[in-house]
């Protein structure tokens, strides 16, 4: 069996949700570390005294459990090896392979003295149906590829190695743990980023919905690669495509954006894209038009359109809007007046405002940067990250970090 490598932020997650009376559900894009995590959490349940027969922990996606298809037999199987005393753990992964299985959850939430601990690899494990019969009676667990602090506990590094020479190697090869084992061999990495992509594709998306165009789908995904960071609609996107003749535009002008719009839902639902909308900071609201998209880890991005230095900019802009996901923020683009500002991230009672740039050492980029966040009538935190490491610290309370030490903080 691997080595399992210990992930605390969720594994903590877990343990504190311990046998509180709601289903435990853990999303994220396939082979992020889920199935790792449960058996993290078996161990631990392990080693904190429960007993083997009070965990009941099956991966559906095994063969072992093919005849389990609908939630009558999966109920009958799990019900009868559910023991009489105690509480029972009950740990399924990929659960999404059995149909109607919320029905089989919720009976086991009624009928047993029993903990449940669920992943799933796309977002209709979370579809209407399930929220309708398990409303407020779960909570969700997203869980994203390695942090850069966690990519650095992951790998082994000569002592002679810096940390911006660490990080560039997390910008190039992103935080799918799996790659680890490739001790960063660039061809094998994309042959591994491939693999998971290709299932991903074919298992959350082409799988779950019939009539897609797959040629259509790539289109799409390489364009939201080769745009992070640039605000994009729909329409625009559609526009580009129908002009290279990748979508018929018919008779109605908006056909092609509409087409757009269910390609990237299928996207964000299998947890490859972050859709982010923009905010209007000055008249407090939701912007309905216009936003940007941000994909779940670099890796698969420089494996679709390869490795290049001149998009560094984006890049760490991407991997700042991931850190402030990981962190529990509310993140929304923001707009002040006519300036743009990256990130506002909210959580009940704190808000930042961020701007993301590979460097201030210019002025013009000094005054571009800065002026929005100036623009900013209220008075919580408002940071510039960047790559540079100098004696300048804040312009006028506006703080001015080194991007690698904020995402170590």
């Amino acid at each position: 069996m691997t080595e399992l490598i210990n992930r605390p932020e969720y594994l903590n997650q877990l343990i504190q949700h311990r046998d509180v009376d709601l289903v435990k559900i853990v999303t994220g894009i396939r082979r992020c570390g889920k199935s790792s995590l449960l058996d993290l959490f078996h161990q631990y349940l392990s080693d904190s005294g429960v007993p083997d027969v009070n965990v009941i922990h099956m991966n559906l996606e095994s063969l072992r459990y093919r005849n389990l298809t609908n939630y009558l037999s999966f109920y009958d199987y799990v019900s009868e090896r559910i023991p009489k005393s105690g509480k029972t753990y009950l740990i399924f992964d990929e659960l999404q392979a059995v149909e109607h299985w919320e029905k089989a959850i919720e009976s086991f939430r009624l009928d047993f003295d029993v903990d449940i601990y669920i992943t799933g690899s796309n977002a209709y494990l979370l579809s209407t149906e399930f929220s309708t019969l398990l409303s407020g009676r779960y909570v969700e667990i997203r869980m994203l590829p390695l942090s850069f602090k966690e990519f650095l506990a992951f790998y082994e590094f000569a002592p002679s190695v810096t940390t911006e020479e660490k990080f560039q190697r997390y910008l190039q090869f992103g935080g799918m743990p799996i790659l680890r084992e490739y001790q960063f061999n660039e061809a094998r990495s994309n042959q591994a980023l491939e693999g998971i992509y290709s299932t991903v594709v074919l298992r959350d998306i082409l799988q779950r919905n019939n009539q897609v165009d797959q040629k259509i789908l790539q289109k799409i995904m390489l364009f939201l690669c080769s745009n992070i960071g640039s605000i994009t609609s729909p329409n625009n996107i559609g526009n580009v495509l129908s002009h290279e003749g990748d979508i018929q535009q018919g008779s109605r002008k908006n056909v092609a954006g509409k087409t757009v719009d269910k390609y990237i839902s299928m996207l964000r639902s299998a947890f490859i894209f972050f859709s982010v909308g923009r905010y209007d900071v000055k008249g407090k609201q939701l912007l309905k038009t216009l936003g940007k998209n941000y994909i779940i880890d670099m890796g698969f991005r420089n494996m679709l359109l390869g490795y290049r230095d001149a998009d560094r900019g984006h890049i760490i802009e991407n991997i700042v809007f991931l850190e402030l996901i990981r962190r529990d923020y509310r993140v929304y683009i923001g707009k002040v007046g006519e300036t743009e500002i990256d990130f506002v991230a909210e959580k009940p009672n704190d808000k930042l405002y961020i701007q993301v740039t590979e460097s201030m050492q210019s002025p013009e980029t000094r005054d571009r940067e800065l002026k929005p966040l100036r623009m900013i009538p209220d008075n919580y935190e408002k940071i510039v990250l960047s790559m540079d490491r100098n004696y300048i610290n804040s312009y006028d309370g506006i703080k001015s970090l080194n991007l690698i030490d904020w995402l170590l903080s």
